[in-house]
Formats: C-alpha cells, structure tokens, sequence
C-alpha cells in the first residue's frame, strides 16, 4: 500500500516528466494544475476510504467474536449451574474448590439460623459475594479482557445456581456423582474455551503464583480440597466425602478435556520478513517469547528466518491470525503434545 508522501512524489515526479518533454502533446498542451490537484485528492479519498473500511471491518470482527465468547461462556453457566442444582446439592455432595468452601457456610448457615430456602440454594449468592473482592484485588494479575469475562460468568453462575431450583434428579449415588462431574465439568470447559472463568480457586491460584513462583493452579486446588475434605469428614461421614471426591474427580477430568490450555504445543515459523514485526506481535499479543535465527531455502534459494514458539493449544488461533495478519506467506509447522519444561508460563486462557 503506497503511502500519502509516495503518492504525492509520483504525482509532481509524473507532472515534471510531462512538462520536460520538449515534442511531445503534453508540452504543446500541458494539463491543467486542477486535473493534478483532483487526481492527487481522489487518491488520498480512495487510501483512507479504504483504511476506514479495513478498520470497521476489524472491530465488526472483534465484537463478533467477543459476542460469540459471553454467548459461550452464558451456555457454560447455565449448564455448570443446572449440574449442580441437579445432581451434586440434592446428593448433599460438595464440590471442590471456592465453591465448596461456600457449600460448607451455606450448610452452617442454614443449620445455625434456621433457614428455610425451600427448593433454592444460597451457595451461589455466598459464592458471588466471595468471588467480587477476590476479582478487584487480582484485577492487574489476570488482565482487564479476562477479568470482565469472569465477572461477568461468575455474575451468570451465581445467578443461575439462585433461580434454577434444586431437584433430585437420581436415586443412585454413584450415577449422580459421575453424571453430576461430567455435566458440570462440560459446563466449565466451555467457559474456559470462551476465554472465561468461574473464578474461585483459579484466581486465587493465579495472585499466589504472582507471588510466589512455586506455587501452581493444581497445588492450591489440591490444598484447598484437603482441607475442605477433611472438615467435611469430621462434621458427616466417610460415604459423603468418598462420593465428593469421585464427583471432583469426573468434574476436572471432563474439564480438562473440554479445555485446551493444558496441551503444550510448538509452533515453528519460517517468514521471508526480514524485520522483527512478527516477533514484536507475538510479545505484545501473546505474551510469549519468540527465538529466531536465519536460514536459507533449498528450493526457493533464499535467505529466510526460522521462528519457534512455545504456546497453549488454546492461543494457537490467536498466534495464527497475528503470523499472517503480518506475513500471508508464512510456513507454519505446529507439534502438539509435546513437554516442555523450563519457564513456561500456565494459563487460563
């Protein structure tokens, strides 16, 4: 695309060549300055024409996207929440996590004061009153685009897990904590693959390895459930913390499955760009570091650079619209499912 300061060159550089011609018809007749004017602003209408249209066409783009994802992350919760009501809280089971902290003060709650809720649960308005300071304060850790996308889920979940009444579905406790884990598990899954989260446990998780490097989401999930677990065990019985834990354990692997950011993945680039545009991109976007060095085809008998990056399964689109948003011709090789080990940033989305 030609700049302003290239075309207005070629337009007095093309007028200079017609006026220097001694026999020809333009020396004879020269073209009028207006002609050369009109033309030189048709030109800049027709450049920013379309730069406004590109740009229009982007944030279209953007906002599509971002209505498919709050439109993905709503279908999450409503499933998670429906799991829940469903399956888990008429089986007096407890999941794991910020949630089951907060089962655990609804039971002491309703059985110090009495309550009587009838078919609806209180836990989901504890859980939202928990998770909002937890939110303000790790607002800077997980990023603005990230933080509004959870609250507005976790806002979704509380707000389900109140209005959708609890019905007792199964007889069968162990049919009810597996359907139960893998129904919810789904639900979370889908909301980690919109780019949101149901907060609690993984926000936390996410201040404390800010803090302190040898902290992980998995190791505070697992001190958490522990300690839940084991005060569950010494205010009811063995069976209710036995079927809890099989209910956990179906809920994380079904979200695993349905999540992406756990499989690491290596992405090998080779551009023909000689600047570091496509590495500054992947910093500045993703957040992840880029190691290049230069190379030559075989075929083509050019010099080209090798870049290799280390990503999540879940940025590889993300990495793939930055690459050839710079470079279209780009050779991109992707491995899946490989270990990596080092400094190798985990994240939620």
């Amino acid at each position: 695309m030609y700049t302003i300061e290239t075309i207005t060159f070629r337009l007095f550089d093309f007028k200079e060549k017609l006026c220097s011609k001694k026999d020809s018809f333009v020396r004879k007749k020269p073209l009028p300055l207006y002609l050369y004017r009109s033309s030189y602003v048709m030109m800049l209408y027709m450049i920013n024409k379309g730069g406004v249209t590109m740009e229009l066409d982007k944030k279209h783009s953007e906002h599509k996207a971002l209505l498919s994802q709050l439109l993905g992350a709503t279908v999450g919760a409503l499933i998670y929440a429906a799991a829940t009501n469903w399956f888990i809280v008429p089986a007096k089971l407890y999941s794991g996590g910020l949630f089951g902290v907060c089962q655990l003060i609804r039971t002491g709650l309703v059985s110090l004061l009495h309550l009587n809720t009838g078919n609806f649960d209180i836990a989901g308005i504890i859980y939202y009153c928990v998770n909002f300071p937890v939110l303000l304060i790790s607002m800077r850790a997980i990023g603005k685009k990230f933080f509004w996308k959870t609250l507005f889920t976790t806002t979704l979940i509380s707000f389900f897990l109140s209005v959708i009444p609890v019905v007792h579905v199964m007889d069968d406790m162990l049919s009810t904590c597996i359907v139960g884990g893998l129904v919810s598990g789904f639900g979370l899954g889908i909301m980690l693959r919109n780019g949101a989260s149901a907060g609690g446990m993984d926000v936390i998780a996410l201040l404390l390895i800010k803090w302190k490097k040898d902290f992980s989401v998995a190791k505070v999930g697992i001190g958490v459930n522990v300690v839940l677990y084991g005060i569950c065990l010494f205010l009811f019985n063995a069976q209710t913390v036995i079927y809890s834990l099989i209910c956990t354990a179906v809920c994380t692997v079904a979200e695993d499955r349905m999540h992406t950011q756990n499989i690491n993945v290596l992405v090998t680039i080779i551009t023909k760009s000689k600047d570091n545009s496509l590495e500054a991109a992947i910093l500045k976007q993703l957040g992840r570091g880029v190691t290049t060095w230069g190379a030559h085809g075989a075929y083509t008998n050019e010099e080209t650079r090798v870049l290799f990056c280390a990503v999540s399964k879940y940025e590889v689109r993300q990495l793939k619209s930055v690459i050839y948003a710079i470079d279209p011709q780009a050779f991109v090789v992707i491995n899946e499912k490989v270990s990596i080990e080092g400094h190798f940033v985990k994240r939620l989305a």
